[in-house]
This record gives structure tokens, C-alpha cells and sequence, in this order.
């Protein structure tokens, strides 16, 4: 019997697994029946000649064999999406897919309104938003366009500078009713402040006489948005955008300047997509609309 050469469809089936951690688990995610689900995982095997599970208590786990391949599936998995992209619409039409890829507080705060922008005018533009503070490989097509605070370094990338954004110490105004406004870096100290938990941000704030670390920090989370909540209900005292902070009166930036930093802006995706119409209206969009918002932020 012919042996079945393995197919991009067996190894998505092995990255849902390997995901989710059952035969069950992976069918749903991929809209599959458990019997097809294990028929590729066998296939599988039979034609790589290794174990890609054992079983456990807590169901399948993945070998190292299958550990070893999950990389290349992944990248298989990007190159099947790019391709769903780029089929997705005619070169010269403003219609397809545009996966833009952003950080939590952008593509959450800033990001909605820009976008809902570009759909009424561009109706036939299906948008896809990753949120990651990680930079996503444009080269791997991870994403067609990428809002970056970072100046980009791989080659092969159109990237545009937008400014820099602002970002200093806020706190809710019932928060400081009930603590008072704290105008020095000795002040300060006394005060619940809320920052990371395990991962920095990308920049430290400069700061002066003050050692801005967890250990400092009353409130802790890796996530900007539960930070930003959190400050939003006076929990304590907080970085944020100065542009996004002017969107709700109820946050006061504070007095203490020398706890601040500044981020870059890029907006980048891959040179050869700039042949795709959708792909040019979208990051010119961008380009204009995140200019003025990082404008926004700067001192009157």
C-alpha cells in the first residue's frame, strides 16, 4: 500500500493537539470529527516513522519529536494564512483581508476608531487585529502590517516613524481625593503605584531618585489593558499615554516629571505589499490617523 505523503491539513491537525491536548479538544477547534482528527494523527506517524503523543492523565502529551516539528508547522501554519490573505482580494482592488498586528493599549484604546474609519470608507476590507506587545516577524507573515514601538530592524520592510508617544504618571481623580496629589518623587513613594509584574515594559521610565521596579509597585500585571483598568478605577497611580489620558477627564496626569518616557511609533509591513492596493490604503490610513493621535499627546 502506497504510503500517504503528510499534508499541511495533518500538520494543523498536529499544532491544534499539541494546542488543546486531546483528540476531542482539537476536533472542536478545527471543526473536525475526533475520528479524522486521530486518522491524521496516525497518518502522521506512520509517515514520519516517530510518536508524536503519549497518553497521560491529563491527556495527550507531545514527544519531543512532535515538539521539534511544532515550529515548522507554525510556519507552515503563517504561510497558509498569508496565502488566504493574499488570495483573498485583487491586487488593484480595495477588497481582501489586512492583518494588522498591535499592542494591547493600541489596538485596544486607539486602534477601534481609526479602523471603523477606514471600514466605511473601504466596506469590502475584512480587518484581522492580533494583539501582542511582542514584535510579530512580518518576514514569517505573521501580519501584513505592523504598529510597532520599536524602530524596526529586519530588512525587506517598509517602516514609517509616526513620533514618539508621551507617557507619564496619571491617577483617578477619586484617587487622589482620597490620597491627595503627590507632586515630588519623595511624595510619590507613599503612594500605591501600579506596574508590571514579571515582564518590564519596553522602556523604564527616566526617573530620578526613585528606583521604578516591582518592588515599588502596590498593584502588578504583565497586561497593559489590566493596568490601564486598574488605573481607570483608581486602584493607584499609573503610567499612561498623554493622548489616550485627555480621552477620559477623570485621569490626572501628575506633577512629576521626571517619571516619564517616550515610545517610538512605526507603522511597517513587508515591501512586496506595497504593490497590493488594500494593503497601500490601509497603512497610509494608518500612517495619518496614528500621527494625529501621537500629536494629541504632546504639550500645548
Amino acid at each position: 500500500m502506497k504510503q500517504i505523503e503528510p499534508g499541511w491539513e495533518h500538520y494543523r491537525t498536529l499544532l491544534a493537539v499539541i494546542k488543546e491536548g486531546s483528540l476531542s479538544a482539537a476536533a472542536r477547534l478545527l471543526g473536525l470529527t475526533q475520528p479524522t482528527v486521530g486518522r491524521h494523527i496516525d497518518a502522521l506517524e506512520e509517515a514520519l516513522g516517530i510518536a508524536l503523543f503519549t497518553r497521560s492523565q491529563g491527556g495527550l502529551v507531545p514527544t519531543e519529536g512532535a515538539l521539534a516539528l511544532a515550529p515548522h508547522a507554525e510556519a507552515m501554519a503563517s504561510a497558509a494564512e498569508a496565502l488566504r490573505r493574499a488570495a483573498s482580494g485583487e491586487a488593484e482592488e480595495d477588497r481582501g483581508t489586512i492583518r494588522i498586528t498591535a499592542s494591547e493599549m493600541i489596538g485596544t484604546e486607539v486602534l477601534p476608531a481609526i479602523l471603523a474609519r477606514f471600514r466605511e470608507a473601504h466596506p469590502r476590507i475584512v480587518i484581522e487585529l492580533m494583539l501582542s506587545n511582542r514584535s510579530e516577524d512580518l518576514l514569517q507573515r505573521e501580519a501584513d502590517i505592523a504598529i510597532r514601538m520599536i524602530r524596526p530592524t529586519q530588512a525587506a520592510l517598509l517602516a514609517k516613524k509616526i513620533g514618539e508617544l508621551r507617557i507619564g504618571l496619571h491617577a483617578h481623580q477619586n484617587y487622589i481625593q482620597a490620597h491627595g496629589l503627590p507632586t515630588t518623587i519623595d511624595e510619590l513613594r507613599k503612594h500605591s503605584i501600579i506596574g508590571y509584574d514579571k515582564e518590564p515594559s519596553i522602556r523604564r521610565p527616566i526617573n530620578v531618585g526613585i528606583d521604578y521596579s516591582r518592588d515599588l509597585f502596590a498593584f502588578c500585571s504583565d497586561s497593559d489593558v489590566a493596568q490601564f483598568a486598574a488605573l481607570k478605577a483608581g486602584l493607584g497611580i499609573g503610567m499612561c499615554q498623554l493622548g489616550l489620558a485627555k480621552k477620559y477627564p477623570e485621569l490626572v496626569p501628575l506633577p512629576v516629571p521626571q517619571v516619564r518616557f517616550d515610545l517610538e511609533v512605526w507603522v511597517v509591513m513587508h515591501e512586496d505589499l506595497k504593490t497590493s492596493l488594500r494593503m497601500r490604503l490601509m497603512f497610509d490610513h494608518l500612517v495619518k490617523e496614528l500621527a494625529e493621535y501621537v500629536t494629541s499627546g504632546e504639550p500645548a
